[in-house]
């Protein structure tokens, strides 16, 4: 039996398993197959001794009374006691860390979804991000419904193939169709998530852009480099626990951070805050950008005092 065929009976039999009920339409369309092959996998599951039972609707669920019916459904499902654990341990990590998201989309492929985001997220959004999460496994487009953009300051429907989450579902990646770009948009400022029944049609234009280590996003990067005191180390570290893979040891206490950044805002706000321990070494740029920063936050200080 190849290999994508064992895939697609295990993703079976954790659906037909569960507490949701599925017709043969449903579960065909969930695995992107066909309807005649859904009956030929539940075919199997007859002939490897498993009791398939056919409920009002057109609804079919594996028995219970099925030989390891047991043993199987304890491997793919969670109690509501288990998940909640499992929640609380992954609650524990930084919310930077991508072991979190990368572990609530496991946790979401054999759990229910809702439950998950709910988990993440809350209110209204764990709803929207559940609607986001499946339009991104089933390749369909979308409407972000009442979408509130910060850059203009409009609310208005956005039709949108979503691919890609940023960590912890704060932003989704999403080709826009009106404007043909890639765009971040902000799951908080989405009202409602309308589900279209398109599939993708701009697959090979998906980009989901670059994250740098300061939370930054966006398709061109910037290399800067700094020389840090251990003040600055250590609390850059804590705040942004991912660049501690672009820092390395120097002598005499000091630390270079060596870094590819989308823009040099957030790299900026951390320098400004800690001029005495931190130095730019071979940034060009960025010095420059600094120097231009801080003329202009000593303009502003003179005009207040003059006011």
């Amino acid at each position: 039996m190849d290999q994508p065929k064992v895939e697609r009976l295990l993703r079976l039999m954790k659906l037909m398993t569960g507490n949701v009920n599925y017709t043969v339409n449903d579960l065909a369309e969930r695995l992107g197959t066909t309807y005649r092959s859904i009956y030929r996998y539940i075919e199997t599951f007859k002939d490897a001794g498993f009791v398939v039972h056919k409920l009002e609707g057109g609804i079919y669920k594996l028995g219970k009374e099925s030989p390891y019916f047991k043993d199987i459904s304890q491997l793919v499902h969670f109690t509501d006691e288990e998940a909640h654990i499992v929640n609380r341990l992954i609650d524990g990590l930084d919310d930077t860390n991508m072991l979190k998201q990368n572990l609530r989309k496991k946790l979401s492929s054999v759990y229910n979804c809702t439950a998950v985001a709910n988990c993440v997220v809350k209110g209204s959004n764990a709803t929207n991000v559940t609607s986001l999460t499946e339009a991104i496994t089933e390749h369909r487009q979308v409407v972000l419904k009442e979408y509130a953009s910060s850059h203009t300051g409009i609310v208005s429907d956005r039709r949108v193939e979503p691919f890609a989450f940023t960590t912890n579902y704060v932003q989704v990646w999403c080709y826009e169709l009106h404007s043909g770009m890639n765009k971040l948009f902000k799951t908080a400022r989405i009202g409602s998530v309308e589900l279209l029944n398109d599939a993708w049609e701009h697959a090979e234009e998906h980009n989901s852009g670059y994250v740098d280590v300061f939370r930054m996003t966006g398709f061109d990067t910037h290399r800067v480099r700094l020389e840090l005191g251990m003040l600055a180390r250590n609390l850059l570290v804590e705040e942004y626990p991912l660049a501690e893979r672009d820092i390395t040891p120097l002598d005499g206490g000091r630390w270079l951070l060596d870094t590819k950044v989308c823009n040099y805002l957030g790299i900026a706000r951390f320098v400004l805050g800690l001029m005495d321990d931190v130095r730019i070494v071979d940034s060009p740029e960025f010095a420059e950008y600094i120097a231009t920063t801080v003329r202009g936050m000593l303009r502003r200080v003179e005009l207040s005092d003059k006011q």
